[in-house]
């Protein structure tokens, strides 16, 4: 196993690196169980540790699966922190938890790591009921600075001494929240280091002008000249003891901004800006960290990183290994699964790019996930009409909303749980004025090993409250095309579809024409006899096969798709109560507010007599990660503990029937 790791592992093992990596020494990592066992290792014990936790995290995610390039890229970054502050007592918000596993690693949780992403393991993202060492959950981007401001206020009204930490990446700066917390805290004045991890990535490539913005500051010719100088300060380090750490940064500060490359924008902004520094070499690494500690105020350390580093294929495809399945390290390719009908993000993918050929006003809008939402053959057949507009879901929206405004039919495709970052924008830029969006919410339901974070808990939830809104859910991979068709072509409102991180189940028929869907109408799929399920989404299946189970102990229930959230079916619920003493709405979606609640609002609304309506859906908690199929057993959405339900209901119902 590790000759094949470091096989492919690029560690510059020329004869100076080897020797300067501490090779021979015995390993360092399993001595590491804190950030203090750090502080007082050499340059060289440093080095070699970086060589260890990469092949650390090549053998963990090659087995395990997990966020992988990200992490890669912040070794010698983690590393420098680590050893010159003193976490948790100083604080180091990490935002992006795909960046932190060698902080996991330093943290106590090396053994722990082998069950990362697994049910019932440690989370992939930071949490702060897993490690006092995480003191800020971390599962969507953008949030690191404010939290970070936050910590800095608190530790000086309480009077305390800590330095505070915000690491960004992963695009961070894509997202405006940044920027809203760049002002603030460059106006408070705070003694507070923002360390840009620039990687040029997020999930997808970084795009927009403030990708170009800092490309510049490594592409501007005074660059070389600027680091040489530095550098050259640097070295002279030791024989400046006598100097206040202040005097040397500025003078390094000064050196920068004599290049007259956009480090104005920080230093507008109020931080004090200092690199870009290279952040695989840790010697300047630790240099430049352990001088700016002792500057005051507000500081912005822009550090450059590569995604992926130290493993060939993830730094030539750092997008296509950002999260990975188990994979086999020599050749890097995935290992093979069974063969599987296509996910719905593929089928997504694939109708979009027809429906566009067909009509020339289709354009698609994804906010940094091309690949995550399925979009990449699209943009490469039909880039004029791909928008990525990187971390900036509120952004994306609004943006979609002016499309439509101008006879455009915008599909905004963005997972659920980053939809909500832009619910506002939803309300009052689409919904008030009518416009026809579509939401194509991917991840619809639990989201299996990414978490609480990443679940699609709440979707059927927001979207439903919000006036003018059309709201569905297909039951599989024939009806999810449908109902795009009936979006984007044939409603003139907004409408929102949701679709979770499965396949479709396989009858699925890419060939079959799509046929428009008529609003509001639901379809019933077998009648049944005191007991109906009506469905939405993916539980259509699951109930479809808790009905045979019930088939088993002599109970028929009867099975509707409920493919409207919004509006629903009020004649067929009518109908249902007429027929069924035991109607039981299930949903992959909180109970509040959720479809079961549509069900029992028009129910009300009609005056109907159902004392035997009932709802399945998830619990009033964050759902912890694993498997979908485990997820849907604990949570109680799989066919077995459906029917479990529903034959205790049933035999409640039938009792009180006949006393």
């Amino acid at each position: 196993m590790e000759d094949a790791i470091k096989a492919k592992l690029d560690l510059r093992h020329d004869a100076a690196a080897s020797e300067a990596t501490g090779q021979g020494k015995g390993r360092l990592l399993e001595k590491i169980d804190s950030p203090a066992d750090l502080h007082g290792l050499s340059p060289e014990d440093l080095k070699q540790l970086a060589v260890e936790i990469r092949e650390f995290i090549l053998q963990v995610v090659s087995q395990k699966g997990g966020h992988f390039a990200s992490s890669l890229g912040t070794v010698e970054l983690t590393l420098a922190l680590y050893h010159l502050y003193d976490p948790p007592t100083d604080k180091v918000v990490w935002d992006v938890g795909h960046q932190a596993y060698v902080h996991k690693i330093l943290t106590g949780r090396r053994e722990a790591m082998w069950t990362i992403r697994q049910y019932q393991g440690i989370s992939g993202f930071l949490r702060r009921a897993e490690s006092d060492y995480d003191i800020f959950g971390a599962g969507h981007a953008s949030t690191g600075i404010s939290a970070a401001l936050g910590f800095a206020t608190a530790r000086d009204l309480l009077k305390q001494e800590h330095h505070v930490v915000a690491v960004l990446g992963d695009g961070a700066l894509t997202g405006g929240l940044a920027y809203e917390a760049l002002n603030n805290a460059g106006h408070s004045g705070r003694n507070l280091l923002v360390v840009l991890n620039d990687n040029a990535m997020s999930i997808s490539p970084n795009v927009g002008a403030i990708s170009h913005y800092l490309t510049s500051l490594t592409s501007h010719p005074y660059y070389k000249k600027m680091k040489a100088e530095v550098q050259a300060l640097l070295k002279r380090a030791p024989s400046m003891v006598g100097e206040p750490a202040s005097l040397l940064a500025h003078m390094m500060g000064t050196g920068i901004k004599s290049t007259l490359v956009p480090g104005a924008l920080f230093q507008a902004l109020g931080f004090s800006y200092y690199g870009p520094i290279d952040g695989h070499d840790l010697d300047e690494l630790v240099s430049v960290i352990r001088n700016l500690k002792g500057v005051q105020g507000p500081i912005l350390l822009h550090v450059l990183t590569h995604k992926g580093k130290g493993y060939a294929y993830a730094e030539s495809d750092p997008d296509g290994y950002h999260g990975m399945t188990p994979f086999d390290i020599a050749t890097g390719v995935k290992k093979p699964a069974r063969p599987a009908p296509p996910s719905y993000t593929q089928v997504f993918g694939d109708t979009m790019i027809a429906l566009a050929k067909q009509h020339p006003k289709v354009v698609v809008i994804t906010a940094a996930m091309l690949g995550g939402t399925g979009l990449e053959t699209f943009q490469k057949e039909l880039p004029e009409r791909c928008f990525d507009v990187g971390i900036a879901e509120g952004h994306g929206i609004t943006f979609a909303g002016g499309l439509a405004a101008e006879g455009m039919r915008p599909v905004a495709a963005i997972y659920s749980t980053f939809l909500q970052r832009a619910f506002d924008h939803t309300i009052h830029d689409v919904c008030l004025q009518n416009l026809p969006v579509v939401f194509c919410m991917d991840r619809g339901g639990l989201a299996g090993a990414d978490g609480p974070t990443h679940h699609g808990a709440f979707d059927l939830s927001y979207m439903r409250l919000v006036p003018n809104m059309v709201l569905a859910a297909p039951k599989d991979g024939n009806e999810f095309r449908d109902l795009l068709l009936t979006g984007v072509l044939h409603t003139q409102s907004p409408f929102a579809v949701r679709y979770p991180r499965d396949t479709v189940p396989s009858d699925y028929d890419a060939g079959r024409p799509m046929r428009r869907v008529p609003v509001g109408v639901w379809e019933e799929l077998a009648q049944g006899d005191g007991l109906v399920f009506v469905a939405c989404g993916t539980m259509v299946e699951e109930c479809r096969r808790a009905a045979a189970l019930l088939a088993e102990s002599g109970i028929r229930a009867g099975l509707v798709n409920g493919r409207w959230v919004k509006p629903v079916d009020a004649e067929m619920i009518r109908a249902l109560a007429a027929r069924y003493p035991l109607v039981v709405t299930v949903e992959e979606n909180v109970l509040a507010g959720g479809f079961g609640d549509a069900v029992y609002e028009s129910v009300r609304a009609q005056g109907l007599m159902l004392p035997g309506l009932r709802h399945i859906g998830m619990p009033d908690r964050f759902v912890e990660h694993g498997s979908r199929a485990e997820l849907l057993e604990e949570v109680g959405l799989s066919a077995p503990r459906i029917a479990a339900a529903a034959r205790a209901w049933h035999a409640s119902v039938v009792q009180r029937g006949n006393s």
